[in-house]
């Protein structure tokens, strides 16, 4: 059997994102039959159904790569106490239009990192609220609330060895569920 295929998406453009930072870091952790591809949100114009009817060459792409991923994994700060803009609209375009759910009936887990102490608690909230929408099913293992200090990552890029170790918890854990769901 090949590895299952998991979409990251990212919940930030900003070049050096901390969330981008840490959605790299635990792609290089240990999750044997996963196969991880970034999938860039920052092209993706405003959703507007008009566009229904000829979707823009970015739309096409985006909602192609949703279509053929078998599970998600969503790295997000939080804005405004809730979803950033920019990640909302990537998935409503990709449940559009109606009938053509790229999202439906497939396994997500999701987190984020701020230097805040709340983590990213709010966001986390209701990126599970759309997702049920959608049709995702989040992985309800332990709910991720990173706070990144000076000594969060090493000079190479990886975590430090204790959020290594409870990252690694964490992904043992999703493997296993996106595993069970894809079947």
């Amino acid at each position: 059997m090949s590895d299952i295929s998991v979409a990251v998406i990212v919940g930030s453009l900003r070049r050096d994102s901390i969330n981008r930072k840490v959605a790299q870091a635990v792609t290089r952790l240990n999750a044997p039959g996963l196969a991880f591809t970034f999938v860039e949100i920052g092209d993706l114009p405003l959703y507007n159904a008009d566009f229904e009817a000829a979707p823009p060459p970015a739309v096409a792409s985006f909602r192609q790569q949703i279509a053929t991923a078998q599970a998600f994994l969503f790295v997000s700060p939080e804005y405004n106490r809730s979803v950033p803009g920019v990640l909302k609209n990537a998935i409503d375009i990709a449940s559009k239009p109606n009938g053509h759910n790229g999202w439906g009936n497939k396994p997500g887990g999701l987190f984020g990192a701020t230097p805040g102490a709340i983590g990213t608690a709010v966001m986390q909230s209701h990126l599970r609220t759309v997702m049920g929408g959608v049709g995702v099913t989040v992985f309800s293992g332990p709910e991720i609330y990173l706070t990144v200090k000076d000594d969060f990552f090493t000079e190479n890029g990886d975590f430090n060895e204790g959020t290594h170790r409870f990252l690694q918890g964490w992904m043992d854990g999703y493997a296993a569920f996106v595993k069970k769901m894809v079947g």
